[in-house]
């Protein structure tokens, strides 16, 4: 260690540098902003981060994070039950409720189909969305995977193994553009996909 050099703000700014998007200087920012912050502040952060990864899991329904058995909107008797939105990840499912269009219910894939990658469709959890679709009276799959060439190729495979369940399949609109995800897509244009969905 340098001379001067504190360990345990080094620790600090090493596993804030570990998040995604954060570089060498908003670690040292965060860090010293928590170092200023007080002893209370500093506790509430460390055991709301704690408590998350106590707390939360995956949907023994269609893996969403949530703290129970089953995601709020899975028990919310009011959405379409009969609708399934087919998302990557559950950062998805924020983006497209932002928009309040949205009345069915998810289903996360957690990734998409990327061999190259050594993601396969038995990595996915695809087994489990086909069961739903025969077990579950569903009138339609709204594949809202990203519009990437992985999340086309998922969604291409999706329709292939979901064809003989004779279940109606929609993509979302093309309002959002290739390579995008859609987490950063703003609510208009997460609204237009919704709406011109084919």
């Amino acid at each position: 260690m340098a001379s001067g050099r504190i360990a345990s703000l080094d620790r600090l700014i090493d596993e804030l540098k570990k998040l995604p998007g954060i570089g060498a200087r908003s670690a040292e920012r965060l860090a010293f902003h928590i170092l200023r912050s007080s002893s209370d502040q500093a506790e509430a952060l460390a055991n709301a981060i704690t408590n998350l990864k106590k707390s939360i899991r995956h949907c023994s329904r269609c893996f969403n994070l949530t703290d129970r058995e089953q995601c709020g909107i899975c028990s919310d008797a009011g959405r379409d039950q009969s609708q399934i939105w087919v998302v990557e990840q559950p950062k998805d499912i924020l983006a497209l409720e932002a928009t309040g269009l949205v009345r069915g219910v998810y289903h996360v894939l957690m990734g998409h189909i990327a061999p190259l990658d050594g993601v396969e469709p038995g990595d996915l959890t695809i087994e489990s969305l086909v069961q739903r679709v025969k077990d579950e009276k569903i009138e339609e799959l709204v594949l809202a995977t990203n519009p990437t060439m992985e999340g086309d190729g998922t969604a291409l495979y999706l329709e292939s193994i979901l064809e003989p369940l004779k279940v109606r399949t929609t993509r979302l609109a093309r309002g959002l553009a290739v390579g995008s995800q859609l987490e950063y897509a703003t609510t208009a244009m997460l609204e237009a996909a919704i709406r011109g969905r084919s």
